[in-house]
């Protein structure tokens, strides 16, 4: 089971956040945040990866690694700070096995916002 953060703004389509590790933060670091919309946690997550990869030595590279794993534990955060940034509410919490199971008991408890739905 798995659980899914619902962000919701006026007239848009509701948003699901998984939660938990993310793997494409870990591996893609800023690019996976700026694909995500998350662009000022992305520009602040390169400034500091910019400024890890200036220490010289194993240091550099443990710094990286440890980079890395604690984007992988946040990303998801940091997506989710980024929509309350643009005025979006988290009002629902949702456990589901997959994102499509999400959505439906999302929309089986809401049906109001099937028609914000392309």
């Amino acid at each position: 089971m798995r659980f899914y953060t619902v962000h919701l703004r006026r007239d848009e389509e509701p948003v699901l956040i998984r939660e938990g590790f993310s793997w494409g933060a870990a591996i893609f670091g800023p690019l996976w945040l700026f694909v995500h919309g998350a662009w000022v946690a992305g520009f602040l997550v390169l400034v500091a990866d910019s400024l890890i990869a200036l220490i010289p030595g194993p240091l550099g590279v443990v710094g990286g690694i440890l980079s890395a794993w604690v984007l992988g534990l946040f990303g998801q955060d940091l997506r989710r700070w980024n929509l309350t940034l643009n005025g979006h509410t988290a009002p629902h919490v949702i456990a589901a096995r997959d994102i499509a199971s999400a959505e439906a008991r999302l929309l089986g408890a809401r049906p109001e916002l099937m028609e914000r739905i392309p």
